[in-house]
C-alpha cells in the first residue's frame, strides 16, 4: 500500500482494498472456485492499473459517480449467482432476477462487440456515471450521445458491480439501464428497485421511463 500526503494511507488504495474485501466477504472466491488468497492475488495487479487510470487528486464516490469499479466478469461468475448478493443501502433484502427474462434467463445477453470488454476474470471501470440525465429518454436515444462523448454503456456484470460496491447508487427514481448488454432483440437490461431490494429486469429500447437513466463509464482496463 502506498502512502498519501502526511504519511496517511493513499485514499485510492483504501477504496481499492474496500472493494476487494467486500467481494471476498460476499463469497465471490467460492463462487469462482478459488481461495480468498488466490482471488485477492488475481485482483491485486489492478491496483497499479487504478493508480495509472484514475487521475489525481483522488475524489471519493458520490451517489451518481464513482472513480472506479472493480468488475468480476462472466468468465468467473454467472450473473444469476451474484444478483442475489445485492442489497440496497441500509437494507437486508436481497436482489432478484426478473422472471420476465424468460426460460433462458440472462444467458442470451452478450456485451455489444464494439465495447471491447476485456477477456479477463476481473477488470476495472473508470469514471462511472449512473446516468440520471437520461431519465425519461428512450434507451435507443440515450446511446448515441453517450458514444459521442467517448463513453461506454455498462453491461449486466458491470451494473451488478456498481450496486455491489456502491449500493447507494441505486435509489428511488434513480435507477439505470445497462445498454451495453443485448440479446439480439429490443430488450435492454436494467437495474431497478422492487420492494426493498435490487432487481435485474429489462425494458424495451423504445420506451422511456422517468426513473431509469442509462449508466456509462469512460474506460475499461484489464491487468497487463
Amino acid at each position: 500500500m502506498t502512502e498519501g500526503t502526511g504519511g496517511w494511507p493513499d485514499p485510492l488504495d483504501q477504496a481499492f482494498n474496500r472493494q476487494v474485501a467486500g467481494l471476498v466477504r460476499l463469497g465471490y472466491p467460492e463462487l469462482a472456485g478459488m481461495s480468498p488468497a488466490d482471488f485477492e492475488a488475481l485482483c491485486e495487479p489492478l491496483r497499479t492499473v487504478a493508480h495509472a487510470a484514475v487521475p489525481g487528486p483522488f475524489r471519493p464516490a458520490t451517489r451518481s459517480w464513482m472513480p472506479f469499479v472493480l468488475v468480476v466478469s462472466g468468465e468467473l461468475v454467472r450473473a444469476e449467482e451474484i444478483v442475489p448478493l445485492l442489497t440496497l443501502a441500509g437494507r437486508a433484502d436481497t436482489g432478484t432476477v426478473d422472471r420476465n427474462h424468460g426460460e433462458e434467463g440472462l444467458a442470451p445477453y452478450r456485451p455489444l462487440p464494439e465495447l471491447n470488454v476485456p477477456h479477463a476474470g476481473v477488470y476495472l471501470l473508470t469514471d462511472v456515471e449512473r446516468g440520471e440525465e437520461f431519465r425519461g429518454i428512450r434507451p435507443a436515444d440515450a446511446l448515441p450521445p453517450i458514444l459521442e462523448r467517448g463513453r461506454s454503456p455498462l453491461t449486466i456484470h458491470e451494473g451488478i458491480a456498481v450496486v455491489t460496491h456502491f449500493p447507494e447508487a441505486l435509489e428511488k427514481n434513480n435507477c439505470f439501464m445497462l445498454s451495453g448488454s443485448r440479446r439480439g432483440d429490443r430488450r435492454v437490461p436494467a437495474m431497478w428497485i422492487s420492494g426493498r431490494a435490487p432487481k435485474l429486469g429489462w425494458c424495451w429500447e423504445g420506451n422511456p421511463h422517468t426513473w431509469l437513466g442509462t449508466a456509462s463509464a469512460a474506460t475499461r482496463h484489464a491487468a497487463r
